[in-house]
């Protein structure tokens, strides 16, 4: 099995990534790297859930830093656009060049993100972004649209079975409030 470094950003968004992945013959080590998720106890709820469903299918887990500051500043001229306007291509890029990053320090060649999965993200934007992170740092961006197939309605079911907690909204301070 090769490694792939996995961005997740909640359990339950995770889920069927992590199995997907599994099928296709990886092994998916995850990162958390959300500095974006407001306020940091939703951040912590995010991050606990993930640790143990990954330390129930005896994945690795690392967390990267959470530095709501950096998100803040990248984003606030863009506080008063939509979801999926610019401020989210930002947040991806934020997110998908630390993840590429700690792919190059555990020496992984491939790496992806569950941010597909939500029917509320445009997987096209993501790619966007992976494909600039790719370049810039030479780790490989698998384009998985984990929406696809069910990918949602799966990983719904599957948080169900496990009893996760399932947020209400993206997670950064402007969509809290919409």
């Amino acid at each position: 099995m090769k490694k792939i470094i996995l961005h997740a950003c909640c359990a339950p968004c995770a889920s069927y990534p992590i199995k997907l992945l599994l099928e296709d013959n990886f092994e998916p080590v995850v990162f958390f790297y959300n500095p974006n998720i407001f306020p940091y106890k939703e951040y912590k709820i995010r991050k606990d859930e993930l640790e143990e469903y990954c330390k129930k299918l005896n994945l690795e887990f690392f967390e990267g830093e959470y530095d709501i500051k950096k998100f803040y500043n990248l984003t606030l001229k863009y506080k008063d656009e939509p979801e999926k306007g610019q401020r989210c291509s930002l947040c991806f890029y934020m997110r998908l060049f630390k993840t590429a990053e700690f792919a190059k320090l555990k020496n992984v060649d491939f790496f992806t993100t569950t941010l597909t999965v939500s029917p509320h993200k445009n997987s096209n934007q993501i790619f966007e972004q992976a494909k600039i992170v790719s370049k810039t740092l030479g780790v490989q961006f698998l384009e998985y649209n984990f929406k696809k197939q069910d990918g949602y309605k799966i990983s719904r079911m599957i948080a169900k079975e496990n009893n996760m907690y399932t947020q209400k909204y993206c997670g950064c301070m402007y969509s809290i409030a919409k």
